[in-house]
C-alpha cells in the first residue's frame, strides 16, 4: 500500500479535546469542536469553567516568531485594558504549542473567548464605539513595531497582484483595469506627505467577522493573524471599506461612518492627509485579500475562487469603491 504526503490536514476534535486538557490544565470534562476551518483551523474548547478557542496555524502559514510577536502585541493591548481575546499560558507558562502534523511541524495557540456574537447591521452607537476601541489600540501601537511584514505599497499592490495574475487572464476586461488601478494607487501613496501619516502596528483586519459583540454592548476583538507594520490609516481605511460594502442604504452608511469617525476622533486627531488617503488605502487592501485568497487556494479559497468570482468582486466591490470616491483611473 502507498502512503501518499498530505498538504492539509484537519486536526480531530477529540484528540484536541485532550491535548488541551493536559497542557493546559483544563477540568475534568473538556470538549472540542470545529468553528472553522481555512487559512487556520479554530476549535471551540468548552470546559465546566468556561469556553476558550485552539487555533492551529496552517503548514507554513506563521513561522514562530511572527506567532511569538503576534501574542506580544497581544499582552500588550491586554495589559493596557483594551478588549480583545488574548493568548492563555500553558501549565509550564508557555503559548505556542508545536503539533507534528501528517503534513509537518504546525502551531497551535489556545485563546480567551470573546463573549457575544458577531452582528453584521450594528446601529450607529456601535460603530462609535468600536471607533473608540480602534483610536485607543492606535494610541498604544503608534510608533512602535512588530517583527513582522511592513504593509507597503510593494506588499499591498504589487505582490498581490502577481498572485491574481495566476487566477484571472491578462487580457480580461477587469485585469486591465485593475492593472490601471495599481498605477494609480501606487502614485497616490508615493504623492503622500508621509510626515502627517501615523505609523506603527495595525491590525488590518478589523471589522464585524472579527469582533463579537455581548448583549449589554460591550465589543471584544480577536484575529490579529494580519497584524504587522504600517500607516495607522490602513485601519480606519478596512474598516470604512467594510462599511460600505455591507451597507446597503447609502444614508445609513453615511450616518455609521460618521459615527464611527467621531468615536476615533473623540481619543486621537485623523490628520487631513490621513483622510485624503483614506479611500485609495481601502482598495489596497481589496488587492491585498484578493492576493491572499489566491496564495492560499490550495487550503482554502478553492471552494470558492475561480474566474468568476474574481471578475464580479472586482466589478461589485474593488470598481464600485473607485467610482464611488471619484478615482480618475485611465
Amino acid at each position: 500500500m502507498n502512503i501518499l504526503p498530505v498538504i492539509n490536514s484537519t486536526l480531530s476534535p477529540d484528540a484536541i479535546a485532550v491535548f488541551v486538557k493536559n497542557v493546559y490544565k483544563l477540568g475534568a470534562v473538556v470538549s472540542a469542536r470545529i468553528l472553522k476551518t481555512g487559512i487556520s483551523h479554530t476549535y471551540l474548547i468548552i470546559d465546566e469553567d468556561g469556553q476558550y478557542v485552539f487555533r492551529v496555524y496552517s503548514l507554513n502559514w506563521r513561522t514562530e516568531k511572527e506567532i511569538e510577536e503576534e501574542l506580544r502585541l497581544l499582552n500588550l493591548l491586554k495589559e493596557n485594558r483594551l478588549p480583545v481575546s488574548y493568548p492563555i499560558a500553558d501549565v509550564q507558562g508557555g503559548y505556542i504549542q508545536p503539533l507534528v502534523a501528517p503534513e509537518g511541524l504546525r502551531f497551535g495557540v489556545m485563546f480567551s473567548f470573546a463573549k457575544g456574537e458577531k452582528m453584521l447591521n450594528m446601529p450607529a452607537e456601535l460603530h462609535y464605539k468600536i471607533g473608540e476601541i480602534m483610536a485607543n489600540l492606535h494610541k498604544v501601537t503608534q510608533d512602535t513595531r512588530l517583527e513582522r511584514v511592513h504593509y507597503t505599497a510593494d506588499v499591498l499592490l504589487t505582490r498581490s497582484f502577481e498572485q491574481l495574475k495566476q487566477f484571472l487572464p491578462a487580457d480580461t476586461e477587469e485585469m486591465i483595469y485593475m492593472q490601471s488601478l495599481q498605477k494609480y494607487l501606487q502614485e497616490a501613496f508615493s504623492a503622500a506627505d508621509t510626515k502627517k501619516l501615523r505609523t506603527g502596528i495595525v491590525h488590518l483586519d478589523i471589522w464585524f467577522d472579527n469582533m463579537s459583540v455581548s448583549d449589554s454592548g460591550d465589543i471584544t476583538l480577536f484575529d490579529f493573524d494580519f497584524c504587522g507594520n504600517g500607516w495607522l490609516l490602513l485601519d480606519i481605511a478596512y474598516y470604512l471599506l467594510q462599511l460600505h460594502s455591507t451597507e446597503k442604504d447609502e444614508h445609513e452608511c453615511l450616518q455609521k461612518k460618521d459615527s464611527f469617525i467621531k468615536g476615533y476622533e473623540s481619543v486621537a486627531i485623523i490628520s487631513e492627509e490621513e483622510k485624503r488617503l483614506l479611500p485609495a488605502a481601502g482598495v489596497s487592501l481589496y488587492f491585498f485579500y484578493l492576493g491572499v485568497q489566491c496564495s492560499r487556494y490550495n487550503n482554502w479559497s478553492n471552494v470558492f475562487l475561480n474566474e468568476l468570482y474574481l471578475r464580479r468582486f472586482i466589478n461589485l466591490l474593488v470598481k464600485k469603491w473607485a467610482d464611488y470616491h471619484n478615482f480618475q483611473i485611465n
